[in-house]
């Protein structure tokens, strides 16, 4: 019956869908890649921000960590907001929001502003993104074309970082360190302009829907203890009292969210939706890739730059080659090898195959050639996510009532930035914690042992990415549904219709 409803609803407006989709989908991916990039852009950057604002090096941690502790603890919120007052209005806000954010950031004459700036960006970052992703599900319903949309979108969740690292080494070197920011200004004001002609808003014609204010100041909270807690535990260690004291407030917020979602009128996150079989497999496979994804960049940068001495833009470039492969893998995925085999065996065929790729990495030593021992790995990693990513996200967002998508979304924002801050935190621990055992064992600590450690270091991290992979495939292929059970790729996502005459809400 949605089926039927869908495509009736398709048919009464498709001379307006059928001329703006495709136009929506190049605006959203504009706003998508602007996120996304900028949560590595500005790591090329803090060398020569810190040398001009003239902050330590134990404060520049907070440049990342103002984001991060923005975006990762209201997504949830910007997703639901985006629900209750309508996609394109909260589409613009956030996305004029974060361009005045980055000018503020470009401007900083303080260290203070600076970080503030990208708290400010992490805000509105966190309206932006679960918006982009719920304009794309409410948008692109027909079958083939969805798998189209999802696939660029997915691909552009996976490369934004490394595109960020290139962007970010082409400004710092051609121009300054404030341009990593200014630059979102312009790609902003692209955005806006598209988001204007072409995303659509429908009218409301039911109530309109109350915001959890308890349950959003739980999971809040929650989601800002986890940041913070797997933040602290990359500067300070696992044994400081402010990492466990955080993850375990963490945990205490999360099961009073879980508890109250359970007995709530109108839930901040309808607990059906992270509990449908496929929907958790999804958010668990992001979660799971994220974490491994932000190693990658974390430590071949490292590599690639400590060891092998590249400069910023040679960093960059050197990743292009895994961002061709992470195109081509999700546009194979999307449109070929998912509606044929569905994500049970895509997702830890791709899992497998990043797998794969991290542990070539770990041959790498502080002699290896780029083209014979950097290339290929990376190229395996980049066909690896591209085929992981898409199929995600696409499932983590279909079947999800209309009124919902916004908030089911957002899920997929929190999964990957929970996997970034957890992956971060634990291969950093392991990667020092690596490289002090490799120092002490191999006295005395002259240059050579140092380089050969920072390379032994970077080894261990990959292996544990590698685990992390391996664990996804075997998580995955349980916990994904076979191809025409339950949810599937072929079918129409389910709206509001199903449970109602019309919409409810403005998308």
């Amino acid at each position: 019956m949605s089926q039927t409803l869908s495509d009736s609803a398709a048919s009464a407006g498709a001379p307006m869908v059928s001329s703006r989709r495709w136009w929506t989908l190049v605006t959203v991916a504009l706003a998508q890649l602007m996120v996304v990039l900028d949560a590595t852009v500005v790591n090329i950057a803090l060398p020569a921000a810190q040398a001009d604002l003239g902050f330590s090096d134990g404060d520049r941690q907070w440049i990342i960590t103002a984001y991060s502790l923005a975006f990762g603890s209201l997504l949830l919120l910007g997703g639901r907001l985006s629900d209750l007052i309508g996609r394109k209005r909260t589409f613009i806000i956030g996305l004029i929001g974060f361009a005045v954010a980055s000018a503020l950031g470009g401007a900083a004459d303080s260290f203070g502003t600076l970080v503030a700036a990208r708290a400010l960006q992490g805000a509105f970052g966190a309206l932006l993104a679960p918006t982009a992703l719920a304009v794309l599900t409410t948008t692109f319903t027909i079958p083939k074309e969805r798998a189209r949309a999802f696939g660029v979108f997915g691909a552009i969740a996976g490369v934004g970082g490394a595109v960020g690292l290139l962007l970010g080494g082409f400004l710092t070197e051609a121009f300054d360190w404030r341009w990593n920011l200014y630059i979102n200004v312009f790609i902003a004001v692209v955005a806006v302009i598209g988001a204007s002609i072409f995303v659509t808003t429908l009218k409301r014609t039911g109530p309109r829907p109350k915001l959890d204010i308890p349950g959003t100041l739980l999971v809040s909270g929650a989601l800002f203890s986890l940041v913070y807690g797997f933040s602290n535990a990359e500067t300070d260690g696992w044994d400081s009292p402010l990492t466990w004291g955080f993850l375990g407030a963490s945990g205490v917020l999360l099961i009073a969210f879980v508890l109250w979602q359970r007995r709530a009128t109108h839930p901040l996150l309808p607990l059906s939706i992270v509990l449908d079989r496929n929907r958790g497999a999804a958010y668990s496979s992001v979660l799971i890739a994220g974490a491994g994804m932000f190693g990658i960049f974390l430590f071949v940068t490292y590599y690639l730059q400590t060891t092998l001495q590249y400069s910023p833009i040679q960093t960059g470039l050197s990743f292009l080659p895994m961002i061709g492969m992470l195109v081509l893998a999700a546009q194979l995925s999307t449109n070929i090898f998912v509606p044929r085999f569905g994500p049970k065996i895509m997702v830890p065929f791709g899992m497998l195959v990043a797998m794969s790729g991290m542990i070539y990495l770990t041959h790498l030593t502080a002699d290896s050639v780029y083209a014979a021992d950097i290339l290929p790995p990376l190229m395996i990693l980049g066909f690896g996510m591209g085929s992981i990513m898409p199929a995600s996200m696409q499932t983590a967002t279909l079947g999800v009532d209309r009124q919902f998508a916004g908030v089911a979304s957002a899920m997929v924002n929190t999964s990957q930035q929970v996997g970034g801050s957890i992956g971060t935190a634990l291969l950093n621990t392991l990667a020092a914690t690596a490289l002090t055992d490799y120092v002490a064992s191999n006295l005395p600590a002259d240059p050579q042992v140092l380089a050969d450690a920072a390379v032994h270091s970077y080894a261990t991290a990959y292996w544990w990415g590698a685990g992390f992979f391996a664990f996804g495939a075997v998580l995955a292929a349980l916990l994904f549904r076979r191809k025409g059970q339950g949810l599937s790729l072929s079918h129409t996502p389910a709206t509001a219709t199903d449970a109602a005459p019309e919409p409810v809400i403005a998308h």
